[in-house]
C-alpha cells in the first residue's frame, strides 16, 4: 500500500505510525527518501507524529 497525502491527513495517527515504520523497515532507508517516493512533505509527518509525541530517530530510521 502506497503511502498518501490524504492517509497522512485523514488517517489516525497510531495507525500511520505504524504503516510508516513499517515502510521504513521494509523499504526505504530514510525519512527523506519514504517522502520523495511517495510525495509527501516530510514535515507534514513529522508534525502528525508529533501529535502523538513521536519523533524520528535516524540512527534507527523509525518513529519512536
Amino acid at each position: 500500500m502506497q503511502l498518501s497525502k490524504r492517509q497522512l491527513d485523514t488517517m489516525d495517527a497510531f495507525m500511520l505510525l505504524s504503516m510508516v515504520n513499517m515502510k521504513l523497515r521494509d523499504e526505504y532507508n530514510s525519512l527523506d527518501s519514504l517522502c520523495s517516493s511517495c510525495d509527501i512533505p516530510k514535515s507534514a509527518l513529522k508534525v502528525k507524529m508529533g501529535s502523538i509525541d513521536m519523533e524520528y530517530y535516524p540512527d534507527s530510521n523509525q518513529f519512536r
